[in-house]
């Protein structure tokens, strides 16, 4: 069962509402662009269902104006169209605080239709929405069926209601809950030209499984709040973690290399990609080597340099008492560690593995740090991973 947990907005969160332009960043003089503020990696989630609404909960990163939502529908086999599509800010549960609860419109229609395959992206919402902020889209389709995208494990309480509530600001319609984001995939601000993003490409380890639901624990989220305590140019942080991801073979979502472009190099504002992925591809046993998944990293790496990213890598953690481990396994982890650190492929590297490992067995997790199943982390593994991150490592100038 999933905690019924909540959290505070913040007293700043009187906003998305034409006055709270007052509240934003005001950078007079300064040119604005936009920059991602929140990002899910897509997948397929079931089918879409006719006639159901979702009040679905993101966190911000980076603060600023113009909010725009993007919406996915990349892997339904049928257009998609959302009759109402709202943002507003948390109260607490499903209950939005009186007067944010603004419409969103597309191309100036409050109604989308988003093709098959593709993602389309919101009209900017006049006023401020800061960082560190409990945004609530709300959308609705009549005839939703086939394939429905989103994100399958959120780590966040979301909300269904049948029919279309997306106005109602109360809760009381709002009476089932999802642990899923569903066709809501970005969300993007208009912040100060000095500030971008970093995007998390990773797997479960990324996603947050096992952290705390509801709390916002997961190792970027960690690194979002350090970064805004350190008042860094990079501000925004997209996780774009998949549980079971590969970088190699598709299977849970789209391989990271088949879905680099999309999940990553086409958000807004990114500066830096941190690649944080590769125990899958190496406790599946399918063959692959430690020279393939080397091989997938610098093609990771080139994609992104060829687009102007800075890219960090960070070394897989150990994974000894999991079930898949053995010692051919382990070897190649070694192998792919080794290049990450001194391949040369990453600006910079960050050495999660040397974090992780126990200085008695460094073939196993930290026991502090282990949720149990020995490859997955608890709250503080995921905060040990983001206090390990050189946050000037994620401001680096590509080089040439």
């Amino acid at each position: 069962m999933r905690a019924a947990l909540t959290r505070a907005a913040g007293p700043a969160a009187v906003l998305l509402t034409a006055a709270a332009l007052q509240a934003a960043p005001a950078h007079a003089g300064t040119a604005r662009h936009e920059v991602v503020t929140w990002a899910a990696g897509a997948d397929r989630v079931g089918d879409g269902v006719p006639g159901r609404a979702y009040r679905l909960v993101v966190r911000t990163s980076v603060g600023g104006t113009d909010a725009r939502v993007r919406l996915s529908n990349v892997f339904g086999d049928r257009p998609l169209t959302l009759d109402s599509v709202r943002a507003g800010l948390r109260a607490s549960g499903a209950a939005l605080k009186p007067g944010s609860n603004r419409p969103l419109t597309f191309g100036g229609a409050r109604t989308v239709t988003v093709p098959a395959g593709r993602t389309v992206l919101s009209d900017p919402l006049p006023g401020a929405l800061p960082a560190a902020t409990d945004l609530v889209v709300s959308l609705h389709s009549p005839d939703a069926a086939g394939p429905a995208t989103g994100h399958g494990m959120a780590m966040q309480t979301s909300y269904t209601a049948e029919g279309d509530h997306t106005g109602e600001e109360g809760a009381g319609n709002w009476t089932s809950t999802t642990g899923s984001w569903f066709y809501l995939d970005a969300v993007s601000v208009r912040t100060d030209a000095r500030a971008g993003a970093v995007v998390a490409l990773g797997d479960s380890l990324t996603d947050g499984w096992q952290s705390s639901t509801d709390l916002d624990r997961r190792w970027p989220d960690y690194l979002a709040r350090r970064l805004r305590q350190a008042g860094t140019a990079v501000q925004g942080v997209a996780n774009e973690g998949i549980s079971g991801n590969k970088v190699l073979a598709d299977g849970a979502g789209p391989s990271a290399l088949n879905r680099l472009d999309r999940d990553v190099l086409s958000h807004p504002g990114v500066r830096t990609v941190f690649v944080f992925e590769g125990v899958n591809d190496i406790k599946a046993h399918t063959g692959v080597t430690a020279a393939d998944l080397i091989a997938g990293y610098r093609e990771i790496a080139d994609r992104a340099h060829a687009a102007g990213k800075c890219v960090v890598g960070a070394t897989v953690g150990p994974f000894k008492g999991w079930p898949e481990w053995d010692p051919a396994a382990e070897t190649v982890r070694q192998e792919v560690n080794a290049f990450i650190r001194d391949g040369g492929a990453f600006d910079a590297v960050t050495d999660f593995d040397r974090v992780l490992r126990s200085p008695y067995d460094p073939e196993r997790l930290l026991p502090f740090l282990d949720n149990g199943d020995h490859v997955h982390l608890n709250d503080k593994g995921m905060q040990a991973l983001a206090d390990a991150v050189d946050l000037t490592a994620l401001d680096c100038a590509h080089r040439t």
